[in-house]
């Protein structure tokens, strides 16, 4: 008996994990700048920063980093681009950072509700 309610524990503390992963955190990621400076940049260079626009809608945070850095370091930028990507780049990382922080918090407290089923 003990065993089901254990099992039954870590799959419902799994899935609330998964689900608290796939929530937006409470940082929001504003690539409207992204998307309208790179709106007249060379055509594989603006699919690049459209593919950083939709990884931050999936909330795709570490796609978004990999895929911010590409940018900068394979495209021939402008000041102003450059200076976009870096503002969305902190941004990003704020926002994995706090994603981050709430997966732990809830990980642990999964952990310390399991302990606490299985004193019962």
């Amino acid at each position: 008996m003990k065993i089901q309610h254990l099992i039954l524990t870590v799959i419902a503390a799994a899935a609330f994990v998964v689900t608290g992963c796939n929530k937006n955190g409470s940082v929001a990621v504003d690539t409207s700048k992204l998307t309208t400076v790179f709106q007249s940049a060379q055509a594989d260079a603006k699919t690049a920063a459209d593919s950083v626009v939709a990884a931050v809608k999936k909330a795709d945070y570490s796609g978004a980093l990999t895929q911010l850095k590409a940018l900068s370091d394979k495209y021939k930028l402008t000041p102003e681009q450059k200076q976009v990507v870096s503002d969305v780049l902190a941004q990003v990382q704020k926002a994995l950072t706090d994603a981050t922080s709430k997966v732990t918090g809830d990980a642990g407290k999964a952990v310390t509700d399991l302990g606490a089923t299985l004193k019962k």
